[in-house]
């Protein structure tokens, strides 16, 4: 877990977070803050600052790579930036999604793809989006000894079955689905749950119906715990702009007025300077 001062001054040395760790946090009732992480620089930056997961999200497909959807993300794409956040992270969970196409096609192909995520990439857990249906693909890849995080509610590989980014479990069909889903994610032995987009009384009910963590994005203060999109934190992606998103910083306006700064220097023949020079 990350490192700070304890209640007598004591500094206590950090450690690599595991699987054991986040469940003992719902037990304990410590919120459980997760952030995004797709490149080395900032999966240090964030490590450094005590974050306990590290998110590789198939969402970098639309803040880094500009696709409009997660849809075109492959696992070899997942694996090059899960490498890379590996090296920059020495004590956050990684928990990488397995994009679209890596483990609906059938349980063998989900078993291999996990373990290329593991083996080639540095993951030390998987994202899965789904419940029922993929119960029993949860429950194979967690036997064969990689920890599944499981995704219920508003799914983005589902786009467009959903008919688009819609709040989920708004009827009574919907809601009584997401639950059975929950349930049977939990059987199928997956240490967190993460709860995306489904009203905040929902997702409380599921919290407290279920023994493994909830992470919420869009869901409410009662989760066990948030998680964002980076980009989205920082002010940095701008093409959506989701209400559930609290903003910290307003990055792209800074790097913008930074560029044109630098832009200026080059231009009027103040960059590079004396000291700038050997």
């Amino acid at each position: 877990m990350p490192s700070g001062l304890g209640q007598e001054g004591i500094f206590i040395y950090m450690r690599k977070t595991t699987i054991l760790d986040i469940k003992d946090m719902k037990r304990q009732r410590r919120k459980i803050a997760v952030l995004t992480a797709y490149d080395y620089t900032m999966a240090k930056i964030l490590d450094s600052a005590g974050a306990p997961i590290l998110l590789v999200g198939d969402s970098l497909g639309m803040v880094s790579a500009g696709y409009e959807s997660t849809l075109p993300v492959t696992i070899d794409e997942m694996i090059y930036h899960t490498r890379a956040v590996a090296r920059g992270s020495k004590n956050a969970l990684i928990v990488v999604d397995m994009p679209f196409l890596s483990y609906q096609i059938s349980i063998e192909e989900a078993k291999r793809n996990a373990g290329r995520l593991v083996k080639e990439g540095g993951a030390e857990a998987v994202k899965l989006e789904g419940g029922e249906n993929i119960a029993d693909t949860i429950k194979a890849i967690n036997d064969m000894g990689v920890p599944v995080m499981g995704h219920i509610g508003l799914m983005p590989q589902s786009v467009h079955k959903m008919g688009g980014y819609k709040v989920q479990g708004r009827t009574k069909k919907e809601r009584q689905q997401i639950m059975k889903d929950a349930k049977a994610v939990e059987k199928a032995g997956a240490f967190s749950i993460l709860l995306e987009g489904i009203p905040s009384g929902l997702a409380k009910k599921i919290t407290e119906s279920v023994s493994i963590p909830t992470i919420g994005i869009g869901a409410g203060l009662h989760c066990d715990g948030q998680v964002l999109v980076l980009h989205d934190m920082l002010g940095l992606y701008k093409d959506i702009s989701p209400r559930f998103v609290k903003k910290y910083l307003d990055l792209n306006s800074m790097i913008t007025n930074a560029v044109k700064d630098y832009i200026k220097d080059v231009e009027m023949k103040r960059f590079p300077e004396k000291k700038h020079s050997f």
